[in-house]
Parts: structure tokens; sequence; C-alpha cells
């Protein structure tokens, strides 16, 4: 009982310290913006400037690097504005909440549907080795903007259900319903084609015979390109999944389980899960450089060339 009563008090003084909140909250979006701006915008550069990376699978992470360089663009700036009491009125801030919020639904949207495009390339290169690249350049042009379209049909609902009645909250008035059934249409069962196709990759690999074993060198090069693009792949999904899930969770809570969003624990859990879904519009262009050669090649000819045009 002590035990439970001193959490409590914890978790009070923790959630319950607006100057601290407000100085902590400013700080960390103000890093993260600064931060997805520069590494996405250097993720798109790269791909741009090096031959070696203008393949569709780096398209589709330029995808993600674009919709990642939005979601703080729209979300953060809001939020800096809402935290610090700056408001319009009126009909500008509702214009303000329906834009941010379908905007950084559009943002997660376009973000899960190119880890599935990127799943799937995985998964047909590893399963079928010897057959041309399952998505092309020129499927790769159709796929990237059927991602937005897609993302925009599937949300635009929202710009008839968002209100903003006043004070900081922007709220979602559609049905239970349709909320449930967009979240398994476009969160859950991608989230269980990634783990699916990830899971089939990895025990294919297994099964792939060691290097030097009736295998030639091209053959062997080849499956260590596939091995170091998948790892790079992995860790993007599993850097997603890690900082989106909780999010997801609390969210679902939030509608289906109000009773148990009012205590103090729920608060500081949906605090956490909500910087690490802010965190992670940051760290894929740290995966691709930690991951790649051909990214930190990249990265240091740029680097190389930027110091030359200082000079």
């Amino acid at each position: 009982m002590n035990t439970t009563t001193n959490g409590s008090s914890l978790c009070s003084r923790l959630i319950n310290n607006p100057a601290a909140a407000k100085m902590g909250e400013t700080v960390f979006w103000s890093v993260i913006l600064i931060v997805s701006l520069v590494g996405n915008s250097l993720i798109a550069v790269l791909v741009y400037k090096t031959a070696t990376l203008r393949k569709p699978i780096n398209y589709l992470i330029v995808n993600m690097a674009m919709s990642d360089f939005l979601f703080p663009v729209v979300l953060f700036s809001s939020r800096l504005a809402e935290f610090h009491s700056f408001f319009i009125g009126g009909s500008v801030d509702q214009a303000i909440c329906k834009v941010v919020l379908l905007l950084s639904y559009v943002s997660f949207s376009v973000s899960i549907q190119s880890l599935v495009l990127i799943a799937v390339d995985r998964f047909v290169a590893v399963t079928f080795p010897l057959r041309s690249p399952f998505i092309s350049r020129k499927l790769c042009s159709f796929l990237i903007p059927a991602t937005w379209i897609v993302a925009m049909a599937v949300y635009s609902p929202n710009i008839l259900a968002l209100k903003h009645p006043g004070g900081r909250q922007c709220e979602n008035h559609l049905g239970k319903n349709h909320f449930l059934a967009v979240y398994i249409v476009f969160h859950y069962i991608p989230l269980g084609l990634l783990v699916t196709f990830y899971t089939i990759i990895l025990i294919k690999l297994k099964k792939q015979s060691l290097p030097g074993e009736l295998s030639t060198i091209a053959e062997q090069q080849r499956t260590r390109r596939n091995r170091n693009v998948l790892k790079m792949a992995i860790a993007i999904v599993t850097a997603f999944l890690l900082c989106w899930i909780p999010y997801n969770v609390g969210h679902l809570m939030q509608i289906f389980a109000s009773g148990l969003v009012t205590s103090c624990i729920f608060k500081l859990f949906h605090y956490v899960a909500y910087f690490l879904m802010c965190l992670n519009s940051a760290l894929n262009p740290i995966i691709c450089v930690t991951f790649s050669s051909n990214y930190r090649q990249g990265l240091n000819r740029l680097l190389k060339c930027f110091g030359t045009v200082l000079d």
C-alpha cells in the first residue's frame, strides 16, 4: 500500500508540474524538429546525388522521409503554439485544427504503406533471388503518389469530424466504428503484414546455403547485398513499431476504455508514448546512415563538397 502511494505521489509530481512540462516539451519538440528536418532532407539529397542509391527501395525510404519531414512541420509547430497558448481564435483555429491532424494522420499512413511496400520488395528479393526486382523504378513512380492519394482519401472525413472547441484540445468526432475500421485496415493489418513478411524472410535466409557452399561469387555478393539492405529495413520497421505501438494502444484505450485514462499512470504512459511517436520522425535518417555504407559514403562526399564550397 505504501509503495502504491509513493508511486502515485511520484507520478503526480511528474505530471502536475506545468513549468517543468512546458520547458521539457519545448526543448524536446525543438530538438526533434531540427533533427528531423535536417536528417530527412539529407536522405532525399543523398538519394538524388548518389547513383548507387537510386533504387526503388531507397525511393520508398525517401517517401517515408518526406512524410517524416511533414509530420514535425505540421504537428510540432502546432503543439508548440498550443502549449504556449498562442491562439488566433474562430475559424482560423478550426482550420488549423483540421489541417494539422489530417496531415499528421496522412504522414503516418504514408509511412506505414511505404514500409509494407519495402517489406514486399525484400520478400520477393529473398524468396525469388534470380528474378528481376518486383518493384521497378516505373512501378515505384506509380506507387509513391498512390500512397499519398490513398492516405488523403481515407483520412479526408476528418476534415468534417475534427472540432476545435477552444483550449488546447482538437477533438475528433468520428464514431467509434469508423475509427476502429480505419485502425484495423490501416494500422493493425499492415503491422501484421510487416511481422509476417520479415519472419518469413528471416526463416528463408537461415535455410539458404552458407557463403562458399555450392554458390557462385555473384550469388554470394547478391546475398550479401540483400542481407545488408534487409538489416536496414528491419531496423527501420523495428523503430517504427517501438515508437508507434504504445501511442496506438493508448489511443484505443482513450476511446474504448475511457474509465482508465483519468489515472495518473495512464497520463504518464500517454506522455511517454507521445514522445516516442514524435521521436520516430528523426530516427530513420540515423538508421540509414548507421546500417548502409552507401548512405555513409554519400554523406561523406556531400560533406566534402560542402567543405569545398565553404573554402
